[in-house]
């Protein structure tokens, strides 16, 4: 085999096992990272396989535990990637976690800030970093063609929720983190995308789905329905196979028309 191989980080469940599961189909090698439940991981695993089986690819999927938020992690995390495949096409920088506490923000913790942002940006920082000067040196050699990064953001980039302040800012600053490794990374041929999920039905947003029920059959969005993981998973696809070949540093909207202003 000589398959293309991606990383997804936080590929456990939701939105990242959407993703896994769409580039399967296409015939992807993955490496599924997860940071603590490995049966949701070694699920994702078989999905993916079984998702590759019926569109006719043979490919590899690898649980791979690893809290990006760690430096030590985000090496083993690289270094299982080299070992098992010896490439990487596509470094997906899905994993995150929500506010903890989902304090206001005259009341929220430093300690809980800071965990929040060692996973949800200077994780996908780092390692795009990691990544980057790899696919560098991947490229240099012949092994890989037009290599990719993309991270998943949020609407919660732009829209203010007081009570999740870490969160959005966070994401919000993932945006910037795009745009310059977009730029820096242009010379080598190297392509950056943001992809900003909406509403999407996973775990993270179970526990407010009478809300968004609500809000959703109110107008919120002009598509009138939740998003699915397997709408970003076809994103990144289209992103995979080289469907932007001139476009870097773009924000790609997957959220139901909800961007969109309206009188």
């Amino acid at each position: 085999m000589n398959n293309k191989a991606a990383i997804i980080t936080g590929a456990s469940r939701g939105i990242g096992r959407g993703i896994g599961l769409e580039l399967a189909r296409i015939g992807y090698d993955l490496i599924i990272n997860y940071a603590g439940n490995q049966k949701a991981a070694l699920e994702t695993v078989r999905e993916c396989e079984a998702a590759a089986t019926e569109a006719g690819h043979a490919i590899k999927a690898i649980p791979v535990k690893a809290n990006v938020g760690h430096p030590d992690d985000r090496e083993h995390l690289l270094n299982e990637t080299k070992k098992a495949f010896g490439r990487l096409d596509l470094l997906v920088n899905n994993a995150g976690i929500t506010s903890i506490g989902r304090a206001d923000i005259l009341e929220a913790k430093e300690e809980n800030f800071d965990q929040l942002m060692a996973v949800n940006l200077k994780g996908p920082f780092f390692l795009s970093q990691q990544a980057a000067n790899w696919m560098i040196e991947l490229l240099k050699a012949g092994n890989v063609n037009a290599p990719k990064i993309v991270n998943v953001s949020s609407i919660s980039a732009y829209t203010v929720s007081v009570n999740r302040a870490d969160y959005c800012m966070a994401k919000a600053a993932l945006g910037m983190m795009t745009k310059l490794y977009a730029v820096r990374l242009a010379e080598h041929g190297i392509r950056v995308y943001e992809i900003c999920p909406g509403i999407i039905a996973s775990d993270m947003t179970a526990p407010v789905q009478a809300k968004y029920d609500k809000l959703i059959a109110e107008g919120l969005t002009p598509m009138p329905r939740w998003g699915q993981p397997s709408d970003i998973g076809k994103t990144i696809t289209a992103v995979a196979q080289d469907y932007l070949p001139f476009s870097t540093g773009e924000v790609i909207n997957v959220d139901g028309g909800f961007h969109l202003r309206k009188l």
